[in-house]
């Protein structure tokens, strides 16, 4: 007989620790690198704050793991049951965002909503949102997915949706990430390579002509141009990376140590945020970039162990996507600071100054725990059991 009190006892106590742990040391990780990196900003910015940006980090990744914990406990199936009211939220938000009054110009973008003092990026929400919705409905019409102008073509014209509100802004970067997760989760859903090539060819044609033509896109054009040109304006568009990669260079084998960076006193431009990874390279040298890449080999590993265990598709293709997420992003931000990839702005996951992006990934992280849970109780009870089973955790 299904025994209830022995389900709450594995119910709270077989989350995936190793995902929790490995969170916990790249947060702390994160800390120390955000007031290392930001220090001499936030003191010339602040009247000799030196804790500014440290401060709203700290206080960013609390309400994130605050977050991450209440999720945790959350049956992860409620997800895919918000995934059309977070997919039209999403949008809206995207809609918004490129509305004058209701955002401003940074940097020559528009992806920050401001709110009073409070502020935050729909491309954040946009990402986890796309893989809701993915998971939820691949999960109810796999079969579908053997055609391509009935069940491929559908899901692609929603993320062509997505990527063209998001090239409005312009955000080149989310466009990538969101375009190499939503593949990932199709093709784990049953969609055919084919498929892939016939409806992906147009797109990277169609890109890269709007790119190339489009005056909005200038930026881009720069920087690409930039990228295939190394070292031919290092005062000018190359003037990020080639200091990035000096900051790389000289920290050798076991960095300079800790707050003795030189680069990031005003040579990389915010190095709290998207070249984060350059000054952590700088003061840890290759050991400490090694043991941050272990980490992160460490989550995502767990994370697809997740997906393997998951008791359904849903939870399956969910905690694929929200590992994918955090893998695109980890090896797109390296990959800009080492020059690898032309540089768009990109941050780098439990590292990057950022609340929104914070606290989004520490949620789905939540999530991640509790998939991780339910896959544990799929394994330990007997078949005839697991109906009840799921019943209690709902």
């Amino acid at each position: 007989m299904f025994n209830k009190a022995g389900l709450k006892k594995i119910n709270l106590r077989h989350y995936d620790f190793r995902i929790f742990f490995t969170i916990i040391v790249l947060l702390s990780l994160g800390l120390v690198m955000i007031f290392s990196a930001s220090a001499p900003r936030s003191v010339a910015r602040y009247e000799g704050d030196a804790y500014f940006y440290f401060r709203n980090q700290l206080k960013n990744t609390m309400l994130g793991i605050l977050g991450m914990l209440i999720l945790s406990f959350v049956p992860y199936r409620l997800w895919s049951r918000l995934a059309v009211p977070a997919v039209a939220v999403s949008l809206a938000l995207l809609c918004v965002v490129v509305m004058p009054g209701f955002s401003s110009l940074t940097k020559g973008t528009n992806r920050w909503i401001y709110i009073g003092a409070f502020n935050f990026q729909p491309s954040e929400i946009a990402k986890f949102a796309l893989i809701c919705f993915l998971s939820a409905s691949l999960a109810k019409h796999t079969e579908r997915l053997k055609s391509f102008f009935k069940g491929f073509l559908p899901y692609f014209f929603l993320l062509l949706v997505f990527l063209g509100l998001l090239m409005l802004e312009p955000h080149l970067s989310a466009t990538v990430i969101l375009t190499v997760v939503a593949c990932v989760v199709l093709f784990a859903a049953g969609a055919r390579i084919r498929h892939f090539v016939f409806a992906g060819a147009p797109l990277l044609l169609g890109a890269y002509a709007a790119i190339m033509s489009i005056p909005n896109f200038e930026y881009m054009r720069n920087r690409i141009f930039s990228f295939m040109n190394p070292g031919l304006d290092p005062l000018g568009d190359d003037w990020q990376i080639v200091n990035s990669l000096y900051a790389i260079g000289s920290g050798g084998m076991f960095g300079k140590g800790i707050g003795q960076s030189m680069q990031k006193f005003f040579y990389i431009p915010e190095p709290y945020n998207d070249f984060i990874f350059a000054v952590l390279a700088e003061e840890l040298g290759l050991f400490g970039v090694v043991v941050v890449l272990a980490l992160f080999g460490v989550l995502v590993w767990r994370g697809v162990r997740v997906s393997i265990m998951a008791p359904d598709l849903f939870g399956s293709l969910l905690a694929l996507g929200i590992t994918s997420l955090i893998a695109v992003q980890t090896l797109f931000n390296i990959a800009v600071v080492t020059a690898t990839v032309p540089v768009t702005g990109v941050s780098l996951p439990f590292f990057s100054y950022g609340g929104t992006s914070m606290i989004l990934f520490l949620g789905q992280i939540g999530i991640l725990l509790n998939i991780s849970k339910s896959a544990h109780v799929d394994s330990v009870l007997p078949a005839n059991e697991l109906n009840a089973a799921q019943r209690v955790l709902n």
